[in-house]
């Protein structure tokens, strides 16, 4: 009989595997982050429009870039008419559908050009990012409708708009988790399971709040338990819905979904949203690579934290070229 033991490698948990520098940009987060009142704590539309502005916790406002390669378009879904930020590099071999992140409550499809535009010129794919609703104005599902939606337009579309149907999708927490809700959809309601690739970078995938959400306390390194359960109540007002398949990817049906690439940091109070996703493809038979990085912290290849979020990015680009 066919055994198989310690498939994650243990070593990865251990404080020795964090490089020193990833330990020394942690401690500088958690101590600025402690100079200032958490998410939940902060009026909404305060912080939204910080974001937009490009304003930093400690004041300093960061331009925010904005790629040549990107336009907004309105595209007609049938449903309702829902804005995507379009990146078209020179040479387009596939689409990627970018769901942005944010805790369903924050975010926009034009804070990550950057990002963006790097996957769009390395990996020679035209990527849709989607303006999708944000709770508590449109809490669920109206998000996921949108979502859901520009994907059904773009399965139509893509050969017409960018002259191929390899399409991938994906995203980064709130933004992962609405990918992987839109690829079961997808099947359930559209027939599709065409996807050639899912993305799910530190996603959320049980809304009810897996242990290591529940348990992590209030040390704030980007988000912490009172952070997350402020999201959610707002995402999913109604507790009792979020752990249904409709709302909580884990506890779905995920034959047929697209092989997966899904990616975590060992200090992020997400990490079991990852590792039982990753555990339940698996012993499902779907294809599905769990790369974790030691110390990493949620958002770590975002903020730039040093070593690991140069080697999570291009491992993502990797996957997307390969899918």
């Amino acid at each position: 009989m066919k055994e198989q033991r310690n498939p994650i490698d243990p070593g990865l948990f251990l404080k020795e595997a964090i490089a020193p520098e990833v330990i020394a940009f942690n401690q500088v987060v958690e101590e600025t982050l402690a100079k200032f009142p958490r998410l939940d704590q902060v009026p909404l539309e305060e912080t939204r429009q910080s974001r937009a502005e490009g304003r930093m916790l400690t004041g300093e406002v960061v331009p925010i870039y904005r790629s040549a390669l990107a336009d907004n378009v309105l595209v007609n879904t049938g449903q309702r008419d829902i804005e995507i930020r379009v990146f078209r590099p020179k040479q387009i071999k596939g689409v990627y559908l970018h769901i942005h992140g944010g805790g369903w409550v924050f975010g926009s499809y034009d804070l990550q050009d950057d990002w963006l535009e790097d996957i769009a010129t390395s990996c020679q794919v035209a990527v849709v990012s989607v303006q999708y609703r944000l709770a508590p104005e449109h809490p669920f599902p109206a998000g996921a409708d949108d979502c859901e939606a520009v994907a059904a337009w773009l399965v139509e579309n893509a050969m017409k708009e960018f002259g191929t149907d390899r399409i991938m999708v994906g995203g980064e927490s709130a933004g992962a988790h609405l990918s992987a809700v839109t690829c079961i959809r997808m099947r359930e309601k559209h027939q599709y399971s065409g996807f050639k690739g899912a993305v799910l970078t530190y996603g959320i995938h049980d809304v009810g709040l897996t242990p290591s959400v529940v348990n992590w306390g209030e040390r704030n390194l980007i988000i912490s338990t009172p952070t997350m359960k402020w999201v959610a109540d707002l995402f999913v007002p109604d507790a009792s819905q979020r752990r249904t398949a409709d709302v909580s990817p884990l506890y779905a049906d995920l034959d047929q979904f697209p092989p997966s690439l899904l990616t975590a940091g060992t200090w992020d109070p997400l990490l079991d949203d990852s590792l039982f996703m990753h555990a339940k493809l698996v012993s499902l038979g779907r294809q599905s690579e769990l790369v974790l990085y030691p110390g990493g912290i949620h958002g770590f290849d975002i903020v730039d934290t040093p070593v690991i979020s140069k080697q999570a990015r291009e491992r993502i680009k990797s996957f997307i070229m390969s899918s």
